[in-house]
Formats: structure tokens, sequence, C-alpha cells
């Protein structure tokens, strides 16, 4: 990597979502494309570092070069994995296997989250994001004018629901604890642009049928995470990928749950309430 050394270029990963950045870690512990790397973020959705081999200091410190930097429950780093003696939540991360945004029961979401491959899995294990600002965009005008008055109540029970289908009441009890979000279905950003709020935790659209209310729900999501929206990314050990969490849905796809894929998460707190 010593040749890259205070380089830093970009590469388009499709005309809609991702970019690639191709540099070394020193210039990206500096600082000097911060601005930059932010401003990327929104018009990309993704930006993919590969294989810069961040340790767990080197990926806090680059993540605070970006934004106010938010620690985990258990410390600056969030270990992903299904080995519960990793990581103890391992049962609540199954729902990343499902479209989802970070944050839809507070008011303000994360700004952004970043992941670093320490382990892959031998097979599948991608994580595929979508670009809500484009699929926005390219609805027709007057679905636009039906859409961006609507609002959804989101629940984890919603989301829990597609990892656990029978829970039992005691269960369900828990989950309920945490109560609904009500959100607006389209997100008018300060920015002046908008974009989608979908996935996993939308439980319903108030006011609507019911069997309305979830087909909607449905089709816009197949909308937003069409080919032309979206990109899975296959990782190789050492990548880094940082994505808008404002302007993006994201899931990790399916693998073995008894192999020892391993990823690294830190987080840039929110700066923007949901409007």
């Amino acid at each position: 990597m010593a040749t890259l050394s205070g380089k830093f270029e970009v590469t388009q990963v499709k005309p809609l979502i991702g970019a690639v950045v191709r540099t070394d870690k020193e210039t990206l512990l500096s600082g000097r494309y911060s601005a930059q790397i932010r401003e990327m973020l929104e018009d990309r959705g993704v930006i993919v570092f590969k294989e810069v081999h961040f340790d767990d200091a080197e990926q806090v410190e680059f993540t605070k070069t970006l934004g106010k930097f938010v620690p985990e429950m258990h410390g600056d780093i969030f270990k992903i994995s299904m080995d519960k003696e990793i990581n103890p939540q391992a049962d609540y991360v199954k729902g990343a296997f499902y479209w989802h945004i970070d944050g839809t029961m507070q008011q303000v979401p994360l700004f952004a989250s970043m992941l670093t491959c320490k382990k892959k899995a031998p097979v599948g294990g991608n994580t595929e994001f979508c670009n809500t600002y484009a699929a926005w965009d390219a609805l027709p005008d007057n679905e636009k004018a039906e859409l961006e008055n609507l609002r959804v109540i989101h629940s984890l029970v919603a989301a829990q629901l597609f990892v656990e289908p029978e829970p039992s009441l005691a269960l369900l009890d828990q989950w309920s604890r945490l109560g609904t979000n009500d959100l607006p279905l389209v997100w008018a950003h300060t920015s002046g642009r908008k974009s989608l709020v979908l996935g996993s935790t939308c439980d319903y659209i108030p006011g609507m049928d019911p069997i309305e209310s979830r087909r909607l729900l449905v089709r816009l999501r197949d909308w937003a995470t069409q080919e032309q929206f979206s990109l899975s990314h296959e990782w190789s050990v050492g990548d880094a990928v940082l994505w808008d969490n404002t302007g993006t849905m994201h899931r990790a796809m399916a693998y073995p749950l008894d192999c020892d894929r391993q990823m690294h998460r830190t987080k840039l707190e929110g700066e923007e309430a949901f409007s």
C-alpha cells in the first residue's frame, strides 16, 4: 500500500449507488478527505475502502474524522457474530437479514455506520444496500403526490416477526415494551432532497386498510431494492464499508450461522430528525 500514499482515487460502482475509494489507511486517518467523504455519502450512499485493514483503534479514529462518534453499549466497537461468546446479542442480530434502516425507533437516526470485515463467511454473507434517495427520485410525479403525506407506524414487533414468526406471549410482550414510532413515509431532508423511509420495522399506515397498507409497503420495498438502486458487497478480509444511514437501507445476505463470520461496527451520531 505504500505506493498509494497520499492518493485518493474514487470509482463509481453503479450509476445510482456506491463508490470504491483507493487509498491507504494513513491518508484516511489524517482526515484530509473527510469533507469529501461526507459529501460522497449523500450522493453515492455507500463507500467501500478495499482491504484497508483497520484495527479497532484505527477504525474508531477514522470514524471520528467524519462526525460525532457514538460508542456501542459495551465499548467502542460492536462485534457482529453469531457466536454468543463473542456477541451475546447474536439472536437480535438475525434481524439484520431483512431490509432495514438503523434507528427507526428513534426520532433522530444514526447519520452513518461502518463495518470492517475480520472474518468472512465461507459462502454467502454479502451485505446489500439500496439508495432510498434515488428510489424516491425515480417515482412518477403522480405517485409522489399520493405518498409524500403518508405516515408509517414502526415497531420492533414488526421487525422481530420476520425472525420469529410464532413468538410466545412473553416474548411478544418483551418486544412490545419498546412501543411504536410514527414516522413519515417520505423524509424531507434539510438539504431539500427526499428519501423513502422503509424496512422491516414498518408496521402499518394509519387510516389505511391493513392489507392495502402492507401491500403498499411491500411494493415500495420492492421498488427501492431494484437492481438500479442497489448493490451487493462481497466482503474481503480488511474491507471497510461506510454507508449513509439516512438515505439507504441495508441487509446481510444468508450465510451458515455456525461459521465464524465476524464484522466490527462503528457509528456516527444522527444529525437530522425524521421529518
